[in-house]
């Protein structure tokens, strides 16, 4: 018996989350009898797990009853919940502005300030549009049930036809307008047409959520106020006993979402701070992701780090990228926000390498879908990326970490070289609010 168990192969591990190849033409779906919202008899709902390439896993769902022919299809997010809420302010100035990409969520809210107009959250299923698209489709909307309006409640129908050519004049382009787009679950991106330059145009700011967002979301935490309080049991780590020692934590995939193991340790850089390293490998995808977090919290002051890049000496210098850390090299007119990178112990040549590499292998930039303009430009960026990298052209890079916990290594025993400067600054309301500091209460509670 103990024989033919050996001989059993055991089940290789597939992800959850698959991509949809030519290997694999009949992917598992999983089939639900439910109700049909026309009918009112049964049918059959179709669910597929599966990823969209360089953005998230999602759920495809198809509804399709036998007895009405009504037929629904329908794609919702699986992935995680972003830790902060999203909120981007766009200029619509050029009709290059009108045709911008729109992804937003089920929770997005829509405001138009110059016509007093909003869109609420969770009336409009998630989708992928334009700016143009928004106005459209409320315009369709609007005048829907015009005519009937127009027999039954005539100074309404008036009202509305004002509004409705105010809507045509904003995609006409007439006049430019702002738009603001707010999303709780920061599922919300907006096209940059000049990328990889900065988006002049759209101003983008992470919030943290409310109590009650976090509920409308289906996000509870359990009340814990005395954790920090409560004495060492036996058996718990204390401070000392985690420093140096490799701690194992179970986890899902990011990748394929399949159970794994997190490794974490804290260490200590020289002349600098604590900090936790995290990585994670995947059996099931062969995925492997780390990261780095800050061991001591937030310092009382930001920081700014700037460096010259000149020859191999600097390249090899040691860097830490906290994940609230911006990043610019202004002679590439290149800035990349805390959320791209996240946080990261490397080298200045790793980090220029992962830009380049995120850069290269994104379809959004250089597949068939992008414009011929962008193609070309990401293409003459990269090129003088390469030169950085091989050493042909001197630049500047700068580390600009509002919460303080970002790090060059100095190639000077005795405090800083001539290449590094750093600069301490006390924070603006706006990046206190971003950190959550504003509504922090440590005194009398």
């Amino acid at each position: 018996m103990a024989e033919n168990q050996k001989d059993v192969p055991e089940e290789i591990a597939k992800p959850i989350f698959r991509n949809l190849t030519a290997d694999d033409p009949e992917p598992e779906t999983t089939e639900i009898e439910s109700l049909c919202v026309n009918c009112g008899k049964n049918g059959i709902t179709r669910l597929l797990l599966t990823k969209i390439p360089y953005y998230k896993d999602v759920v495809v769902m198809s509804f399709d009853c036998e007895h009405c022919g009504y037929q629904n299809n329908e794609i919702q997010n699986s992935g995680k919940i972003a830790d902060k809420g999203i909120k981007m302010t766009l200029e619509v100035t050029t009709v290059k502005d009108l045709n911008r990409q729109v992804i937003k969520s089920d929770y997005t809210r829509v405001q138009i300030p110059s016509l007093d107009f909003e869109i609420p959250s969770r009336s409009q299923k998630g989708e992928i549009t334009t700016i143009e698209g928004i106005i459209e489709r409320t315009i369709n909307g609007l005048e829907q049930d015009q005519p009937e309006r127009r027999e039954k409640y005539p100074d309404s129908a008036a009202q509305i036809d004002q509004f409705l050519e105010k809507l045509r004049k904003l995609k006409s382009l007439d006049e430019s307008f702002t738009i603001i787009f707010e999303d709780i679950s920061g599922e919300l991106h907006i096209e940059n047409p000049n990328v990889p330059l900065k988006d002049e145009g759209c101003t983008v700011t992470r919030f943290k959520r409310t109590t009650e967002q976090d509920h409308i979301l289906g996000i509870y935490t359990e009340e814990s106020d005395d954790v920090l309080l409560k004495p060492i049991q036996e058996g718990e780590y204390t401070l000392e006993q985690i420093e140096g020692e490799v701690l194992s934590f179970r986890t899902n995939c990011p990748l394929c979402n399949c159970p794994c193991e997190t490794n974490m340790k804290m260490t200590n850089i020289p002349y600098f701070k604590e900090v936790v390293i995290m990585a994670t490998v995947c059996e099931s995808c062969g995925h492997k992701t780390n990261e780095v977090k800050s061991g001591g919290g937030i310092e009382p002051e930001g920081v700014k780090i700037e460096v010259t890049v000149v020859g191999k000496e600097d390249f090899s210098r040691d860097l830490l990228k906290s994940e609230t850390c911006y990043m610019k090299v202004p002679e590439l007119e290149l800035e990349i926000g805390p959320a791209t990178l996240g946080g990261r112990f490397t080298t200045i040549e790793g980090i220029l390498v992962a830009i380049k590499d995120q850069l290269s292998t994104s379809i959004a930039f250089t597949g068939d879908s992008a414009s011929p303009e962008t193609v070309q430009r990401m293409d003459t960026f990269i090129s003088e990326l390469t030169e950085v990298l091989e050493g042909k052209r001197k630049v500047t890079l700068i580390l600009d970490d509002p919460a303080g916990n970002s790090y060059i290594q100095s190639l000077s025993d005795n405090g800083l070289d001539s290449g590094l400067k750093i600069t301490k600054y006390e924070r603006s309301f706006e990046q206190n609010e971003e950190l959550g500091l504003n509504d922090m209460k440590v005194e009398n509670y």
